[in-house]
């Protein structure tokens, strides 16, 4: 019995990152991911129908809303918000216990789920991805050619009010050049992970 609390592991840490639509949030999670294979990405759950190829436990956890909202009466979300008609959440026990087993997470939410996160788990480490500018960000977001120039000035004016925010985070990351960028989260997460915070 000793022996076990005595060989018990240290708890992991858990890396929040936030960043406006088309900061290259997603791209840098994945270089970062690949590079830090002990590093486990923390799937939400949504009452989103799946769209064509998404699996359930890997995009997401797929839930009714029923169900959804059952967990946020007993407290069970470590962040959730409800977004165009659909709720998207964090779940508690699956934070918990992973950092209990000494696993590391990376979790991938917005401004306000990163706040109510930080209630949860104060121990947390927050990462904003800034764009350059917001002329830059309107570019790569019209260069993408996925959305309307209706939906570009929406997701332009929700940057501006994300980025008006990012005082709130521990590390502020310029995505100016994606490898300088990925290399300065490299040595966020690895200081942190072996102890030597800044």
């Amino acid at each position: 019995m000793d022996e076990k609390v005595r060989h018990e592991p240290d708890k992991g840490k858990i890396f929040v990152v936030s960043a406006p639509s088309g900061a290259g949030k997603t791209t840098l999670c994945t270089k970062i991911l690949a590079e830090f294979p002990e590093l486990a990405y923390s799937v939400s759950h949504t009452t989103r129908v799946p769209r064509i190829g998404e699996k359930d436990g890997i995009d997401y956890f797929f839930i009714t809303e029923n169900e959804f909202k059952r967990r946020i009466k007993q407290n069970l979300w470590a962040e959730w918000a409800q977004v165009h008609g659909n709720f998207y959440g964090t779940s508690m026990n699956f934070i918990e216990e992973n950092i209990a087993k000494g696993n590391h997470l990376l979790l991938d939410i917005d401004v306000q789920g990163a706040k109510q996160f930080k209630q949860s788990f104060p121990e947390s480490i927050t990462i904003f991805i800034m764009p350059p500018s917001i002329d830059i960000l309107e570019h790569r977001l019209k260069k993408r050619g996925s959305d309307s120039e209706e939906v570009v000035a929406k997701r332009l004016v929700n940057a501006a009010g994300e980025i008006s925010q990012s005082a709130f985070y521990e590390h502020v990351i310029i995505n100016d050049d994606l490898k300088k960028a990925q290399q300065e989260m490299e040595k966020i997460i690895s200081q942190i992970r072996s102890g030597r915070e800044q």
